[in-house]
């Protein structure tokens, strides 16, 4: 077996100080800058936003944000100017948020077109 002694994810950007700037004055997370800007997680993960020229947004959700009501989340999100992605075929309620399917979630998009979701866990 390989002794793993960490671990961490990555997602590619199509500019990172833009990146930096929406996880950290919109979304509320700590980010370190530089070329390769690192988004940190709380307890303790990180993930980095690296320059990608030819970025394409990834079709699926690339991060998953447990947070403890996803109604004051998507308000909260809503405040700074982000609103939940909608999606046909999906029972989402007025604010968005899908609920009593499996957890209770809402879906965004990063500047770059990433989907990320809060959701209840």
């Amino acid at each position: 077996m390989v002794a793993v002694l960490g671990a961490f994810s990555g997602m590619s950007v199509r500019d990172v100080p833009e990146a930096a700037r929406f996880w950290r004055d919109v979304v509320g997370l700590e980010v370190d800058d530089g070329d390769i800007a690192r988004l940190h997680l709380p307890g303790g993960g990180h993930v980095i936003l690296y320059p990608k020229p030819d970025h394409m947004p990834a079709t699926f959700t690339v991060l998953n944000l447990v947070v403890a009501d996803v109604g004051v989340a998507i308000q909260e999100l809503g405040a700074n100017g982000l609103h939940p992605e909608r999606y046909p075929g999906m029972r989402q309620d007025e604010d968005g948020a899908m609920r009593g399917n499996g957890p209770d979630i809402a879906w965004f998009t990063d500047p770059s077109g990433n989907i990320f979701s809060v959701l209840v866990d």
